[in-house]
């Protein structure tokens, strides 16, 4: 009889489980050794998030030189990709900027502690981070562009870093084709060790976060299980309200009837929220627009496998909905360059990282935006234990969003669907 293999969200769950009831008991018991406890662990915890750091700066630059070089050949295939990865673009910043303004209004309508979030900080050995006087445009401006790269490298300036890498992979599109090729290959090797030590990393999640969420619990008590509750609650809705809203946008801008779109998308939803992986949905996803909304094969075949690839609509989602969570939890405001940083960053890096899997995407790719925003990054081994509970919803927005790219790119080359079979509206 062969034992069933526990996936490593499911190890990360039960040691959030573990952790939480360990660190009740000793709260509630003796609040004194509960403590010392938390004092014992708390480096296993921190130890385990500096390990994780320690990959952030060479991955992210790997991923946006790669991204770049994989965005220019698809878009030189032929005008059909320009046209989709100018959709992809427009609709990574529309959820981006609608992020950024919803996120900020669902959590004000939620009650904050002061008291949990000084335990919090105290609990995870978060620094006292203050953002101070928001930067004036000129200002910041300057910072755009790294006078020097390595030094923006070492002081975890993710835009800067993130500009040069733009720089960086535009230019090697212009090189000579066999040297650009060895040196892609050579980038792409410095990713791959990456998210390799990335994985090994991960592998010891259990551990790391039982440790940070015994000392929490120990050190706030129960209100810590609902703050992680609020925040599960937060994505969830945000990626429900980018998927309906899907719907307008192929109303309006492929002037697909709603009805129509919602039951011909339908069926590779339903393969998404129970696969939870677009790759594995694919397939599902020719079919309903081939079949059921009767886009040309030229688009479908083009278009959907450049999609799953290059484009995931519901990070950017994730990204600022978790500097949100953070920024809420702390108290800290964010000016509107800030915003607007975590915007273009986001959109950036989701298009250099689709296709990672979910535990090294969530940590390498909130890593910098959250360091971009001067927030403290110690949070995010809590969020990473209970993130794979919205990841269903995240799904379906991926593969909805494909399939709405798809049919705004069909109307754009002029097609008209053949509207058998699935009625208008």
């Amino acid at each position: 009889m062969t034992v069933p293999r526990i996936s490593n969200a499911a190890r990360v769950l039960i040691a959030l489980a573990l952790g939480a009831i360990v660190g009740l008991a000793l709260s509630y018991n003796d609040p004194a050794l509960g403590a010392r406890t938390a004092d014992l662990v708390q480096p296993i915890g921190r130890l385990w998030l500096n390990a994780l750091q320690m990959t952030v700066v060479p991955l992210v630059a790997a991923l946006v030189v790669l991204g770049v070089n994989a965005a220019t050949d698809a878009a030189a295939s032929g005008r059909t990709a320009r046209r989709a990865m100018a959709v992809f673009a427009v609709l990574l910043i529309a959820s981006g900027t609608f992020t950024a303004f919803m996120a900020p209004g669902l959590l004000s309508l939620v009650p904050r502690d002061q008291a949990l979030v000084d335990g919090f900080r105290l609990a995870i050995g978060a620094d006292a981070t203050v953002i101070g006087r928001a930067p004036s445009f000129g200002e910041w401006i300057t910072t755009v562009i790294p006078s020097n790269a390595l030094a923006a490298a070492a002081a975890n300036a993710m835009l800067p870093l993130v500009v040069f890498s733009l720089f960086f992979g535009f230019a090697a599109t212009r090189i000579d084709a066999e040297r650009r090729a060895r040196l892609l290959e050579l980038v792409q090797a410095i990713a791959d060790t990456m998210i390799q030590v990335v994985r090994w990393v991960l592998w010891a999640a259990p551990l790391g976060v039982f440790a940070l969420v015994l000392a929490v619990c120990a050190r706030v008590g129960l209100a810590v299980l609902g703050a992680l509750g609020w925040y599960v609650l937060l994505l969830c809705t945000l990626y429900i309200m980018v998927t309906v809203m899907l719907y307008g946008v192929a109303r309006v801008a492929a002037r697909e009837p709603v009805r129509r779109f919602m039951v011909g998308i339908f069926p590779a939803q339903v393969i998404a929220g129970s696969t939870q992986s677009s790759l594995a949905s694919l397939p599902a996803m020719i079919d309903c627009a081939r079949t059921r909304l009767g886009y040309p094969l030229h688009v479908t075949a083009l278009v959907l496998p450049m999609a799953v690839s290059l484009f995931r609509i519901t990070s950017p989602v994730q990204y600022i909905g978790v500097v949100s969570f953070i920024s809420w939890m702390y108290g800290i405001e964010l000016g509107g360059v800030l915003i607007a940083t975590a915007i273009v960053l986001s959109a950036l890096i989701s298009m250099g990282s689709v296709g990672l899997p979910g535990q090294v995407s969530f940590m390498t790719n909130n890593l910098p935006v959250t360091q971009a925003m001067g927030l403290p990054v110690e949070p995010l081994g809590l969020l990473l234990a209970v993130d794979n509970i919205p990841d269903m919803f995240s799904t379906v927005g991926n593969v909805s969003a494909d399939l709405t790219a798809t049919a705004i790119v069909n109307r754009l080359d002029g097609g008209v669907p053949d509207v058998g079979g699935v009625p208008e509206t």
